[in-house]
């Protein structure tokens, strides 16, 4: 196709375990995130929830070691020291996210080189994350939910259809110009090792780089529909795509720009709505557009899936190998199991980083 010129939250997370857990082989990738008897227990925090009932600590002050570089001559979001970071910021997944930061803060050698690009559907949360970490470097960006609103169509699960998290596919329009690069992170994840040395992933001629799975069946990941139909399978003729995890990536907003990857993503938002190519929301878009044209990352950089399915409603552990970042993708997540009483094994190394004053 013309406008296909090169081969992704929580959605994306749950498609993780499914991957890479053996005992969820015999499931299709749209069945093991289905609503089953553990929703309730891991559902997030309902929609009306209100931001009185959250009561963080505030942050330490984290600065910069002395090898830090850092040029003082432009203190803003242009500075060409900076490291810069996208993450969502809602209710339902507030605690996730400000665990996020604080872990990136802790083991940052340079934590005041890290700018922290927020993005936000509610405009009340500024006010909240400002006075949890009184000195960070951020700045607020507010997403329009209208934006995507009508281009999102039915998922297998209701909480995949919020506008939120679409919200990484405009990164390259509602970050600054200067920003010529982002590493985008999920809510549910803690960074374990110096976040500059994930920025400094080279992508060579590559858009995107993110940690891939190409054991994966990837046919899996779209319907009947779409591999029937030449006009859309033959989007992968000559590549070799690979599964990969939305949750983490490294962007050069620079080439997303030129490319114009935000209108090719919605284009096959529009397919979808008319043809019913995949059933799995935020995903597939990504690997329509990126899959087999990914710069490849370190498997240590998203040891996700911690989070269980709803198939079984197990606990995982860590896949084999060095760990940099540890991802709570899947149903499960680590907050809610801690305060149930019911934890994994693994929650307990989110916990440190965990500001949340009522968990004490």
């Amino acid at each position: 196709m013309l406008w296909i010129t090169e081969f992704s939250g929580l959605f994306s997370a749950a498609l993780a375990m499914v991957i890479l857990s053996p005992s969820l082989q015999s499931f299709s990738p749209a069945a093991a995130i289905r609503s089953s008897h553990l929703d309730a227990y891991f559902r997030p925090l309902p929609s009306d929830h209100s931001l009185r009932n959250f009561s963080f600590r505030e942050s330490p002050i984290f600065r910069n070691a002395d090898e830090c570089r850092f040029s003082g001559g432009d203190s803003g979001v242009c500075n060409p020291s900076l490291v810069h970071v996208a993450i969502t910021l809602d209710v339902e997944y507030l605690r996730g996210s400000i665990a996020a930061v604080n872990s990136i803060l802790q083991h940052s050698v340079c934590p005041e080189s890290v700018f922290f690009h927020f993005l936000v559907s509610e405009t009340n949360l500024e006010s909240l994350i400002r006075s949890t970490f009184p000195k960070l470097n951020l700045k607020i960006y507010y997403f329009a939910p209208e934006t995507v609103q009508s281009l999102i169509s039915s998922s297998v699960r209701q909480a995949l259809e919020q506008p939120l998290n679409y919200a990484r596919n405009y990164l390259a329009d509602l970050l600054e110009p200067c920003v010529n690069r982002v590493i985008y992170l999920d809510s549910d994840l803690v960074v374990i090792d110096d976040i500059a040395k994930l920025w400094k992933t080279g992508l060579g001629p590559r858009t995107i780089g993110a940690p891939e799975y190409c054991h994966a069946n990837f046919t899996r990941y779209f319907t009947g529909a779409f591999w029937s139909d030449k006009r859309f399978n033959e989007t992968f003729k000559g590549r070799n795509p690979c599964y990969f995890n939305t949750g983490v990536m490294v962007i050069d907003l620079k080439k997303w720009r030129r490319f114009g990857y935000t209108k090719t993503i919605e284009k096959w938002m529009e397919i979808q709505k008319a043809e019913r190519i995949y059933e799995l929301g935020s995903l597939p878009p990504y690997l329509l557009v990126f899959a087999g044209h990914v710069a490849p990352i370190s498997h240590r950089w998203n040891q996700h899936g911690l989070g269980g399915d709803n198939v079984r409603g197990s606990c995982r552990d860590l896949h084999a190998g060095p760990v940099s970042l540890l991802h709570w993708s899947g149903s499960g997540k680590p907050w809610f199991r801690l305060d149930s009483k019911h934890p994994c094994p693994l929650d307990t190394l989110w916990e440190p980083y965990d500001l949340y004053k009522h968990s004490h």
